[in-house]
């Protein structure tokens, strides 16, 4: 990559965090200050407005994730490794906050911060696999053959995003079905702005995100394969010495 495109690379991104960091403060401003309060809920309804676009936050990184994942399978390389990295660990961020706000919510609607609801516990089941993904990257080395076996894990991880989805459906439970569904839905046009604004945020943040720790990833094993190079090289010099 030339100077010229990695700093223009270099300005894009930062024009997009500035505009994702706007849209966070306008979103949180209309959230509080305009949208009105749920009749039923009272003002912990408001979670919902994070809570739902954090799980699309969580599906995205594990789209790169998969994404990343079946490229390095098919052809080894740095860069889709340096995705499916960064694809786990934007999962793993937005599954928290989506496993955080959650209970808030259903201490409230339930009665209790958890139950074994069949939605909660697929969802957290995803959330564990893209956390033991990272935990192989960081502590089992860094060897073409834990690649492969990170890799093959974050495919796996993929394969439970659809029955997370469609638990609801499938399995029944506790858990609301409030956009599509009957579980109250927004009435207000102001809840479906808000909601909509809380979609759009979390859709900017999480590629955003992606980008960051793909590039930074990409960085660290061009570091790491210049030391081994340099390692080499001063032990071919004492050798030869």
């Amino acid at each position: 990559m030339t100077p010229a495109r990695a700093r223009a690379l270099d300005a894009l991104f930062l024009v997009l965090l500035a505009l994702t960091a706007l849209l966070f403060v306008s979103e949180v401003f209309f959230i509080f200050f305009k949208a009105p309060i749920e009749a039923r809920m009272g003002i912990v309804q408001k979670i919902f407005y994070f809570h739902v676009p954090a799980w699309l936050g969580m599906y995205m990184g594990a789209g790169a994730c998969f994404i990343g994942s079946i490229g390095y399978l098919v052809r080894p390389a740095d860069l889709p490794d340096a995705f499916a990295r960064a694809g786990a660990e934007t999962a793993v961020v937005f599954g928290a906050i989506g496993l955080i706000t959650g209970p808030l919510w259903g201490a409230k609607a339930w009665g209790t911060f958890w139950t074994w609801d069949p939605r909660l516990t697929t969802a957290l089941l995803s959330f564990l696999i893209y956390v033991a993904y990272l935990v192989l990257r960081s502590f089992a080395g860094d060897g073409s053959g834990e690649r492969r076996f990170a890799a093959a894990l974050g495919v796996l991880g993929a394969a439970n995003l659809p029955i997370i989805h469609y638990s609801v459906q499938k399995w029944g439970g506790q858990h609301p079905m409030v956009i599509s569904g009957s579980g109250g839905g927004l009435h207000h046009p102001d809840m479906k702005i808000a909601l909509a604004g809380g979609f759009l945020c979390f859709s900017l943040l999480a590629p955003l995100l992606l980008w960051a720790r793909t590039r930074l990833e990409l960085a660290r094993s061009r570091l790491l394969r210049a030391e081994a190079d340099a390692v080499d090289l001063g032990l071919d010099t004492r050798t030869e010495a």
